[in-house]
Parts: C-alpha cells; sequence; structure tokens
C-alpha cells in the first residue's frame, strides 16, 4: 500500500482562520484560485474548500462556492471537495449549500462528518439525524463522501450509514487530529485509527495547527495521505507564516517524496479515492 501515490489535500480557507492571524489567507474567489493554482503546481490533488463573504466571515452559500469552484476550474484541474461543516452553529440547509451545485459546478466529493465533538471551547454539533440527512444529499448528487472524523467513534458511525444504505464501503476517511477537546495528534491515535477501518478503505490526516506538517508525513511512511493548510495550519515552521498554501503543500511534497510516496495526480487521487 505504501507504493501507491500520496494524495495531498489544500484546506484553503477554513471556518476560523483569520487575516489577523495570517494576511495570506485567501478570501475571495480569484484569491482562493490563484492559491489552488499553486497549490495544483505544488502537488496538492484535492482542495477542501470553505468560502468567506466579501469581510471574510464564513459562509456555506452556493453562490459564494459556485464563484469559487469556476475560478478555480478555470485555472487547473485539482479536485474540488467541498466542506459541510460549515461553522460551528449553522443549520442543516445552511450546511449543504454546496450539495445544491449541479452540472459543471458540482464538486468532485463532500465531507461528512459523522459524530459531534468538543470544537476548542465550543461544540461542533453532528447529532445521528443531522448526519443521516447530510449523507443522503451527499448520496443525492451523486458523488462519494470523505468521513471526517475527529474521533474514532465516528468510524463505527460510518459503518451504521452504510447498513442505512446512505454510504458505501470501502470508504474514504479524514482523521483531523489535534483539535483541542478532540483526539490528539499522536502516532498512537493514529494507528488506532487506521486499525478500526472497514477493509479496502482509503485515508487521510489532517493535524491541527503544529501537528500539520509532521502528521502529513507519519501518514506517508504508513500508506496514508496527508491534509495540509490554512484553514488548520498557518505556519511552515516554527515561527514563520507560510505565504500561502501552496507553501504548505510544497512542504509536505518534500516530506512524503523523502518516504519513498510518489504525488498523486489528480486523475491518480480520483482512481485512488474511487471518485468515478
Amino acid at each position: 500500500m505504501s507504493a501507491q501515490p500520496y494524495v495531498i489535500t489544500a484546506a484553503m480557507v477554513g471556518a476560523e482562520t483569520t487575516r489577523e492571524q495570517t494576511p495570506y489567507l485567501p478570501i475571495t474567489a480569484e484569491e482562493i484560485a490563484e492559491d489552488a493554482a499553486r497549490c495544483r503546481e505544488a502537488g496538492a490533488a484535492m482542495v477542501h474548500l470553505h468560502v468567506r463573504t466579501s469581510d471574510g466571515k464564513p459562509s456555506q452559500d452556493a453562490e459564494l462556492f459556485r464563484a469559487a469552484i469556476r475560478a478555480i476550474r478555470a485555472r487547473c484541474d485539482v479536485l474540488i471537495q467541498t466542506s459541510t461543516g460549515g461553522a460551528v452553529g449553522m443549520t442543516a440547509d445552511e450546511r449543504c449549500g454546496p450539495l445544491t451545485l449541479t452540472g459543471p459546478d458540482r464538486p468532485d466529493m463532500a465531507t461528512l462528518t459523522t459524530g459531534t465533538v468538543n470544537f476548542g471551547d465550543e461544540v461542533f454539533s453532528n447529532p445521528r439525524p443531522l448526519v443521516k440527512e447530510i449523507a443522503r444529499r451527499i448520496r443525492a448528487l451523486g458523488i462519494r463522501p470523505e468521513i471526517e472524523c475527529f474521533d474514532t467513534g465516528m468510524i463505527e458511525q460510518a459503518e451504521w450509514l452504510a447498513k442505512e444504505g446512505l454510504v458505501d464501503l470501502p470508504a474514504h476517511y479524514d482523521f483531523v487530529l489535534g483539535v483541542p477537546g478532540s483526539l490528539g495528534a499522536s502516532e498512537r491515535a493514529l494507528d488506532f485509527m487506521i486499525g478500526s477501518l472497514p477493509p479496502g478503505s482509503s485515508w487521510t490526516v489532517a493535524g491541527v495547527g503544529r501537528h500539520q506538517l509532521p502528521m502529513a508525513e507519519l501518514a506517508a511512511g504508513k500508506g496514508g495521505n496527508g491534509r495540509v493548510g490554512l484553514e488548520d495550519n498557518v505556519y511552515v515552521s516554527k515561527g514563520v507564516l507560510a505565504k500561502g498554501n501552496w507553501e504548505l503543500v510544497a512542504e509536505a511534497a518534500k516530506r512524503a517524496r523523502a518516504k519513498g510516496r510518489e504525488i498523486a495526480t489528480p486523475q491518480q487521487a480520483r482512481e485512488l479515492l474511487r471518485l468515478g
């Protein structure tokens, strides 16, 4: 498995990072697209997409997603994965905004968080009925979900969704590790999550903050994939701001190659993640 190409996902914007934390955060569709194109050149096969209003507030507005998706696809062939997590406190309808996009604006993939978790001093609420509804909408759009797991129980919830006919197994999982109040970013935690997956599943790890690049490197050595970007971490090294998502992608690619991994193209990622 370790010989498979390494899929890098660039989590470009998020809902929490601000321009006060880093002036390099892309906000407008054009800024996101320009950074996405540079991420593609640096080795990213996919971008994980949130959007913002013009004043920088998090949004799940379908038209903002449409503008960003069109701008990205006009520049490069990177795969686009939209968030259905949005920001803490959003309703199901708000969170599912990008799932209303069809035709040439349809995303290639969408995230599906399968459980509730402490998120710093807040709670990222994902009760079972809500998870089931978002899974239904993703399935209706005809795309595959990425099962976003902040803790191990969320892996089992995906198996429950499969029994409900809403998720196909094996699936692709994203382990988000290091969020304050949730599962920490450690090799022991990662190994336990990998060992809990249904046979044949693929996985990515998204380390938060200072854990981002070390966890991406650890994943490369264990046959998995890595997510990096300004959504989860603004530093390329201690105290040094990344000048864009592309700089974090380039560093992740360098570390993966040092582990003997080829960097996946979007087409290879499409095949590895079973996106059709």
